[in-house]
């Protein structure tokens, strides 16, 4: 196995093997920005991974990921999550260890609304490089697996 350097794991030899026929390692200090995982870090090709941190009492745009799915985990923090069923906006409050799916094209915000502490999670979407479409209201996306799965549809 080679770090994402290339430098061997056990025996210190560097492996000569394309970019995508070896096992990464990104360490927690090597995040680039907050990506871990990418086409541009480690050459990824269908998978975006990365680290993200809400300060307290903040909260992002409405938006969504395009046709990106998006899991979420919880690191630390109490983030809400934000969407619109139709019929009102539903607030899905999270906990350190909670996991939540997004689904392609949904529009969400993510909300911390402690005064003190930040909220952080681990996000991985399956596109090699993360997606942002900011739009200007929470609406219910018609037609959608999502809205009989439990996530956020």
């Amino acid at each position: 196995m080679t770090n994402r350097n290339g430098a061997g794991s056990a025996s210190g030899s560097r492996e000569h093997l394309p970019i995508n026929h070896r096992v990464h390692h990104v360490g927690s200090g090597e995040l680039d920005g907050f990506a871990a995982i990418s086409g541009g870090t480690v050459g990824s090709k269908k998978l975006w991974m990365g680290l993200v941190e809400n300060p307290p009492l903040s909260s992002t745009d409405n938006h969504h990921h395009g046709d990106s799915e998006a899991g979420i985990y919880v690191v630390s923090g109490h983030p809400v999550f934000v969407y619109h069923d139709g019929t009102q906006e539903v607030r899905l409050a999270a906990n350190p260890g909670d996991f939540f799916l997004v689904p392609p094209f949904v529009p969400h915000r993510e909300e911390n609304p402690d005064p003190n502490e930040p909220a952080v999670v681990v996000i991985a979407r399956t596109t090699q490089e993360p997606i942002k479409v900011s739009v200007p209201e929470l609406y219910r996306l018609e037609g959608t697996d999502a809205q009989a799965s439990g996530s956020i549809p």
